[in-house]
């Protein structure tokens, strides 16, 4: 596996993104299981501390999590979401693939063959809402005091999460 792309998106409108920590886009992480394409993913997932909670599409509207990080694998198919918000950044993405969204990051479905489907993940202890609006202060403030996971979803421990998000476990303040 190659080392992930990263980049940071900086605040758009009412999108918070994520100024210090980059987007993790993993192209070819993952070979989905022929029998269960998203299996793979499951697993991968939650040896690596982020329990998987759903099988489904993205959103077709802009939105943001505040209260988890999100990891996403794409089990079947190619899309084109636009990261960051409106007007944001496109990104193309098929089967294998992996993106790891920082809280804050805003993500839309711009198009999508008909059988795409991605695994979504977050955290263990981190639950996830979903944002169409810009936060208060202080719920930015909590957004940003979010705890870093101690692993990558998709290395483990030591992999390029940890390295591209500065020290495991450290809070961001």
């Amino acid at each position: 596996m190659t080392s992930p792309d990263a980049f940071l998106l900086a605040a758009n409108d009412w999108v918070p993104n994520n100024a210090r920590l980059p987007v993790l886009l993993y192209r070819a992480a993952i070979e989905p299981d022929a029998d269960d394409p998203a299996a793979a993913f499951e697993r991968a997932f939650a040896a690596n501390g982020w329990p998987p909670e759903w099988r489904d599409g993205i959103f077709d509207y802009h939105h943001f999590h505040s209260t988890a990080h999100e990891v996403l694998g794409v089990s079947k198919g190619r899309a084109t979401v636009i990261l960051g918000g409106p007007d944001g950044r496109k990104v193309d993405i098929a089967a294998g693939d992996v993106m790891v969204l920082p809280a804050g990051t805003g993500h839309c479905l711009d198009h999508a063959d008909g059988d795409f489907e991605v695994v979504g993940a977050y955290p263990a202890g981190q639950k996830w809402d979903i944002c169409r609006h810009a936060l208060t202060p202080d719920a930015l403030r909590k957004m940003l005091a979010l705890p870093i996971p101690d692993q990558d979803p998709v290395v483990g421990k030591g992999g390029p999460l940890c390295k591209a998000w500065d020290e495991p476990g450290k809070q961001m303040l």
